[in-house]
């Protein structure tokens, strides 16, 4: 009979000394890295909530949380210490699976997670490591348009358009006359490996016109819009001006020329007209017949030429008269 209840007692010792009974609940301790579990990140920017894989945003608070499936629940009495290592430098630790922290900058990173699992104070510690790499990126928090907003008609016109985010992007871009499209348009759609980009566009009509843009990475978007204003080309303008002042000059001249013109050929026909008179003036005062003076008598004769003698010439408008005087 002793010996049956003594091999009864044998038999039973694994049973009684398991970990289970002893509330150990060692099981799956062993192979932690095994254990089924996984990271996952949220960030908050201002009332919206995202829910990141392995790519985050810099500059954002973000809660990095380390859930663990244990549906034997044999890790329920365990003391668990969770150290966290960014891979920039950065350590932190503590009891909690999940911790508050925000990447100062753009880059990729290792992300090692150490849990260490204490049953009870005589019991050794079971530890377990989890590495994840994750990229940080810039958000696209400004979209600038580097470029004047005036510009010419009917002319080659480069703008330079700067985003401010992690690349690559997605750009897409119109113009819209007056700001407003009659019928649903598409955008020309780019992708950007650099934060500056050319548009090189041709404005066949003036006025305001509006550049839609938008932009995206993996972690963010943002749409914008900017006003334009088109105008003639100001070479243009100023040829047409110089032609109208040409122009102007010249009729000016022309009637200066012909002004001056008529005010000298008056002068002169006032200078002949005066000349013409004084002439006849002079030759009637010398065609004027011989008056009697009173007490004086004289014989007019005409005297002949003599054999041998020259007559002289008459003078234009006049003729020789001889007086001979008696007293």
């Amino acid at each position: 009979m002793y010996r049956n209840i003594i091999a009864l007692v044998v038999m039973s010792l694994p049973l009684i000394l398991s970990p289970q009974i002893l509330g150990l609940a060692t099981d799956g301790l062993i192979h932690l890295e095994n254990i089924a579990g996984k990271l996952s990140f949220i960030q908050r920017e201002g009332n919206v909530t995202y829910v990141r894989d392995k790519e985050l945003a810099s500059e954002v608070p973000t809660e990095t949380k380390f859930e663990l499936f244990d549906p034997r629940n044999t890790l329920r009495t365990a003391r668990l210490t969770y150290t966290w290592d960014f891979g920039n430098g950065e350590v932190l630790k503590g009891s909690e699976p999940s911790v508050y922290y925000n990447y100062s900058s753009s880059g990729n990173y290792t992300l090692r997670l150490r849990v260490v699992a204490q049953m009870n104070r005589t019991s050794t510690p079971l530890t377990g490591e989890y590495t994840m790499d994750i990229t940080v990126l810039d958000a696209i928090r400004n979209i600038e348009l580097k470029s004047p907003l005036i510009f010419q008609v009917s002319r080659n016109n480069s703008l330079a358009v700067h985003v401010d985010g992690s690349p690559p992007m997605w750009v897409c871009w119109r113009f819209l006359q007056n700001c407003v499209s009659a019928t649903p348009t598409g955008c020309h759609l780019t992708m950007l490996y650099e934060n500056t980009m050319i548009l090189n566009h041709t404005f066949t009509s003036l006025g305001v016109h509006c550049l839609d843009i938008s932009a995206r990475n993996d972690i963010s978007k943002l749409q914008t819009s900017y006003s334009i204003f088109v105008r003639r080309d100001p070479s243009i303008n100023l040829l047409f001006t110089l032609t109208c002042a040409g122009i102007i000059l010249a009729i000016l001249a022309f009637i200066t020329v012909i002004a001056c013109r008529t005010k000298n050929g008056h002068n002169n026909k006032s200078q002949i007209s005066k000349s013409s008179n004084a002439t006849y003036s002079s030759m009637d005062m010398e065609l004027q017949p011989q008056q009697d003076i009173p007490g004086i008598t004289s014989d007019i004769y005409v005297s002949r030429p003599k054999k041998g003698e020259v007559q002289p010439l008459l003078q234009h408008g006049t003729r020789s008269v001889a007086y001979s005087c008696r007293i």
